[in-house]
């Protein structure tokens, strides 16, 4: 989920310690096996090397991680035929949402992901009226350690990084998808741990919303995060830190 940072952080964290610890797993996994698609050497396949950190990065078993390699390349029976789909919507609010899947039964995808909209005060939308509210870039995700917003922009900067955005725990650094790898790469070379390496979706406009409106949003972005097919939500809403705080509470 990206949306307020706030919200981002909060979600980074809860991830990690969640009783959905498998259907985070099982995301990890289905990445893994796409990505192998292209090649199942990390060295000269970039997206499944990163694939592989952020399952690593997430306590998925290596054991895990060489079968989905393996399911992926072809080596191994037993890989889905997974295709990415993109569902658009809106949710509470007048809130834009777009619905990143990954599945093998696109009519099982299409049905959840419509259930968990107008169960929760949200509407599925036609392609291409909430696309155009958000770019894709590439994000790369950097504990603080001890480390400032400049160390890390010293290091990204000539590598093509456009932003860099303090999460609380952690820095956000945006850049064009082509300049992921190179954003990346500059990391390492800084000897800079980073968390995970990713394409994403960035608003362009967002929607401030007060404690009723982000309730109703969260409680509409979990739903869809439950379901089995979708591997991420993103949604252009903007929450002050407090309300956040409160709502965490």
């Amino acid at each position: 989920m990206s949306g307020h940072s706030k919200w981002a952080t909060t979600k980074h964290k809860k991830a990690v310690i969640d009783a959905k610890r498998g259907k985070l797993f099982a995301g990890l996994i289905k990445n893994i096996e796409v990505a192998a698609r292209n090649g199942a050497d990390p060295a000269g396949n970039p997206t499944l090397y990163d694939a592989i950190q952020k399952a690593k990065k997430n306590s998925v078993p290596n054991d895990n991680i060489d079968r989905a390699v393996k399911r992926g390349s072809g080596q191994e029976a037993g890989g889905a035929d997974w295709q990415t789909i993109m569902y658009e919507g809106y949710g509470p609010n007048g809130v834009a949402i777009l619905i990143e899947c990954l599945t093998d039964n696109r009519n099982r995808a299409a049905a959840e992901v419509r259930t968990a909209l107008t169960r929760n005060g949200g509407t599925l939308a036609d392609p291409g009226s909430v696309a155009y509210l958000f770019s894709r870039k590439g994000q790369v995700i950097v504990p603080k350690s001890g480390l400032s917003e400049d160390d890390v922009l010293l290091a990204v900067l000539e590598a093509g990084a456009e932003e860099c955005n303090d999460l609380g725990e952690s820095f956000e650094v945006i850049s064009e998808p082509s300049d992921l790898i190179p954003v990346r790469s500059a990391l390492q070379a800084a000897g800079i741990d980073y968390e995970s390496a990713e394409t994403t979706f960035v608003p362009s406009v967002q929607v401030p919303l007060e404690e009723e409106g982000a309730r109703k949003v969260l409680k509409l972005v979990d739903a869809l995060d439950d379901c089995d097919d979708v591997q991420n939500v993103f949604a252009n809403f903007d929450v002050p830190d407090d309300i956040m705080e409160k709502l965490e509470a």
